[in-house]
C-alpha cells in the first residue's frame, strides 16, 4: 500500500498500554524487562531499549481501562525466558504447550499484572 510512503512512516517509535495501577505496572514491567524506566511523565513510564524502541505504560485518569495486546518482547532463548517468567510468577495462556512454533519465530502468550497480553517471541535464525 502507497499510503505509508505517502504519510512518511519509517517505523514504530513506541507501543504503548493503558495500565489500571500504574505503580504495579511500573514494578511488573520493570521485573520483565530488567531495567528500570527510561522516563516517567504524570500519568506514565517508558523503557527505552539501547537500539532505540520505547514501550510504555499509561493510565490516563479520564480515560477507562481496556485490554491491550500485541506486544512481542524480543528473546534469544524462548525456553529459558519462558522458564523464567514462570519463576516470576506470570501467567500464561497455554499451561501445557507453552511455545508455539511457526514458520518464521516461537512464541509464548503470557499476561501482566493488569490484564494485558503480551507476547515472549523468538525469531528463527533464517528471519534474520
Amino acid at each position: 500500500m502507497a499510503t505509508a510512503s505517502k504519510v512518511g512512516i519509517r517505523g514504530v517509535d513506541t507501543t504503548m498500554y493503558l495500565v489500571k495501577d500504574l505503580d504495579r505496572a511500573t514494578k511488573f514491567y520493570t521485573d520483565l524487562l530488567g531495567f528500570e524506566p527510561t522516563l516517567r511523565f504524570g500519568v506514565g513510564v517508558e523503557w527505552t531499549f539501547k537500539n532505540g524502541e520505547t514501550f510504555g505504560i499509561v493510565s490516563p485518569p479520564s480515560t477507562k481501562w481496556i485490554p491491550g495486546s500485541g506486544v512481542h518482547f524480543g528473546v534469544d532463548d524462548i525456553k529459558e525466558a519462558v522458564a523464567s517468567a514462570k519463576r516470576a510468577g506470570i501467567k500464561f495462556d497455554e499451561e501445557d504447550e507453552l511455545i508455539t512454533e511457526t514458520p518464521g519465530c516461537y512464541l509464548a502468550f503470557a499476561e501482566d499484572s493488569e490484564g494485558n497480553y503480551f507476547i515472549l517471541h523468538q525469531l528463527k535464525p533464517n528471519r534474520l
